[in-house]
């Protein structure tokens, strides 16, 4: 197939480019986005370390047991509602940080507390006074102008993140993201992907849903992460994920992904359907992430089982839809952007039908 290698970005939030006009809505949607979904009594506990590096402790049979339990198979909009509101808190904290600039666009968003520390660092970092980039904002921040070409840039910086260390900027992998003021324009230089959040760029990735359809019902195929990753160990993921690094597309990234993750040949892995983009913004403490995901869809053979060739995936499992809306309704099992997606595909496939006069509202409450 040919791919979109643009990967139009199909709304700010969630993207819902497929719906069933014809369908009858079972539940009503609330008068308000939900402090707390009406089935979090039923969420675990997340264990202690925070952000990126928490796990959630449970295993295959707590997902089951979760899964099937009677009485909740019913698609319930408040906690996706919930589950959306998750991935993007705290927007009211954005006045604390300021705009990281290159070449005259504004590429990220820096904490001041963490600008701070980037002030010592003379050589690769300046604060230029002055409101040109907004009224609210007193400086910025933006790179020494001795550091002319993208590989001096993603030298220098990679000397502060370094030297900055796993204390502040944990999780670093040699992993690098382009920096740039949109998708799929040249990169002004590129920076470690645990560093990402921490200069608030916007950072891509492949989220893909790969599905099994047997006797008219649907199922999807999910990972369970390694307990080895450095970021969120232990949690279930799409059959397939990654980042999105520099110097790659989006299809060719799709297809390496499929291979390293899940075992699937690119003979299969080609005919996966781009199907739009979610996106979040979302503030904690020093990190201001601003993510897009990009999403696919890939019906499997009933006979395909994956295998994990990279040791990120501790092992799979096949999961009706039913039993996945429940465990994204009623726990904290899956890695939270994870939520979105399968969200969006839920409806796009119908499992979660809206009447079109009801669309305008729930993309309301999204915004």
């Amino acid at each position: 197939m040919a791919y979109n290698h643009h990967c139009h970005h199909l709304s700010q939030k969630l993207s819902f480019s497929a719906f069933h006009p014809n369908g009858n809505s079972s539940f009503t949607l609330p008068p308000r986005i939900p402090s707390s979904c009406p089935y979090r009594r039923f969420a675990v506990s997340v264990s202690s370390g925070g952000g990126e590096a928490a796990g959630v402790r449970f295993t295959w049979d707590d997902v089951s047991r979760v899964s099937n339990s009677p009485g909740y198979h019913s698609p319930d909009l408040q906690c996706f509602f919930h589950k959306v509101k998750l991935c993007n808190q705290n927007s009211e904290s954005q006045n604390e940080f300021m705009p990281f600039v290159v070449e005259n666009a504004i590429v990220g968003y820096v904490h001041n507390r963490f600008a701070d520390k980037l002030r010592k660092f003379e050589n690769v970092f300046v604060f230029p006074n002055g409101s040109s980039y907004g009224s609210c904002f007193e400086c910025h921040v933006t790179l020494n102008p001795i550091l002319q070409t993208p590989e001096d840039r993603t030298a220098a910086v990679d000397v502060v993140v370094r030297s900055l260390g796993e204390e502040l900027i944990p999780g670093i992998r040699s992993e690098l993201f382009p920096v740039t003021p949109s998708f799929d324009t040249p990169a002004f230089f590129s920076l470690e992907r645990a560093a990402a959040p921490y200069f608030g760029i916007k950072a891509y990735g492949v989220h893909m849903n790969g599905y099994v359809e047997k006797s008219g019902q649907k199922f999807l195929w999910v990972g369970k992460r390694s307990d080895n990753k450095v970021t969120y160990p232990g949690m279930l993921d799409h059959l397939v994920a990654g980042g999105l690094p520099h110097g790659i597309s989006c299809g060719e990234n799709l297809v390496k992904e499929c291979k390293e993750e899940a075992g699937i040949p690119r003979s299969l892995s080609i005919q996966a359907t781009p199907v739009g983009a979610v996106s979040y913004s979302d503030i904690d403490g020093y990190r201001f992430k601003r993510d897009v995901l990009f999403c696919y869809d890939l019906k499997l053979p009933e006979s395909f089982i994956p295998s994990n060739e990279d040791g990120e995936v501790e092992s799979f499992r096949l999961v009706s839809i039913s039993e996945v809306a429940n465990i994204v309704m009623r726990t904290s099992y899956f890695k939270a952007n994870c939520n979105l997606v399968i969200i969006d595909f839920l409806i796009r496939h119908g499992c979660v039908r809206l009447p079109p006069f009801q669309l305008p509202t729930f993309c309301q409450r999204l915004s």
